[in-house]
């Protein structure tokens, strides 16, 4: 009997995602996953990972389905920290859409626009349940990709009037700052070290792949919000006591509480240091948006938002990519 053909499957490469992602539709898009997933509608089970020991490198495979969304999707994405050191990124991703009804192919799309503009739609999400309302003073903490879409995304959802960029290479972290002052028209400029961006900052956000902590419990100040979206098998971006202090919320308690890859070994450590019990984590990012959770309770409450980056907004942002780009006519259709 003769096979049936598939429809064919829409390619879409970094440009096509670039012209038709609407960053604030996507922190809508990332909220409502956010709640399916906090709720139990959403399918997502824990990410996992082939490692290539020669490298230190790693391919996560992050399936997932959100009804809400109708999204059904895949990312694969390589961790390759050596990679900036040959001129390209450390993290490289495909994702791959299909349909909820029937599991056939719709869509193939770079991942790595994606995985940078969720993530950061995740932090502004985070900013805008609980950074206070006047936070104007942003501390961006690293100068790769995710720390240019944290500093896009953020101005985004408080009035920004100052951006400090401060990372390992001085040289990128002024050249992120003039980009971003320019892009934004706020004063932005390059602080001398970790703590100085963060001393006086009522937003930090910590977009690293460092193995010490580059924010420590002792250089928080009353009022200040948190987002740590580094994920590093070998440490953490944020030190015990930054935990301990914090009032936690992340996207998915069983996933930041899991062992690498899948979890947050910047709350591994503070359990295992005795700093914090598994009950410190405050909420889900989800259960916010629902309101069945309270945010912050005071100005003078530090708050933390620890992503350890879940299936769930990929394939919310997939999906929304997508229908934007059928809308558009952009992209390639491809027999499979």
């Amino acid at each position: 009997m003769a096979g049936v053909d598939n429809p064919p499957v829409l390619i879409l490469s970094r440009r096509d995602v670039e012209a038709v992602l609407d960053p604030d539709a996507l922190v809508d898009a990332v909220a409502a996953a956010m709640a399916e997933l906090s709720s139990g509608a959403a399918s997502v089970p824990p990410r996992n990972a082939a490692m290539v020991e020669p490298v230190g490198g790693a391919l996560l495979a992050m399936p997932a389905y959100v009804p809400g969304a109708g999204a059904l999707a895949a990312k694969l994405v390589g961790q390759f920290p050596q990679n900036p050191d040959r001129g390209l990124p450390s993290h490289v991703a495909v994702v791959a859409v299909f349909d909820p009804g029937t599991g056939v192919p719709q869509a193939v799309m770079d991942g790595e626009v994606i995985t940078a503009a969720r993530t950061a739609a995740g932090s502004a999400l985070s900013a805008r349940l609980l950074a206070r309302a006047d936070a104007a003073v942003l501390a961006i903490l690293g100068t790769g990709v995710q720390a240019r879409s944290h500093g896009r995304a953020l101005a985004r959802v408080r009035g920004l009037r100052e951006v400090r960029v401060a990372g390992r290479d001085r040289a990128k972290a002024e050249a992120l700052a003039a980009e971003l002052g320019s892009e934004l028209g706020i004063p932005a400029g390059a602080a001398s070290g970790y703590r100085e961006a963060v001393s006086g900052a009522d937003i930090v956000c910590a977009c690293t792949h460092s193995p010490e902590p580059v924010v420590e419990g002792a250089w928080l100040e009353p009022g200040m919000h948190v987002t740590s979206v580094g994920v590093n098998g070998a440490g953490r971006e944020l030190d015990a006591a930054a935990v301990a202090r914090s009032l936690l919320v992340v996207e998915s308690r069983a996933a930041a509480l899991a062992p690498f890859p899948a979890g947050a070994n910047d709350i591994g450590w503070a359990i295992r240091d005795g700093a914090i019990s598994a009950d410190h984590v405050h909420a889900e990012l989800g259960e916010l948006v629902a309101g069945t959770r309270p945010g912050r309770t005071s100005d003078d409450q530090i708050t933390l938002y620890k992503s350890v980056g879940v299936a769930a907004q990929d394939a919310a942002a997939a999906a929304a990519v997508l229908a934007a780009a059928r809308a558009a006519g952009a992209g390639t259709d491809v027999e499979l």
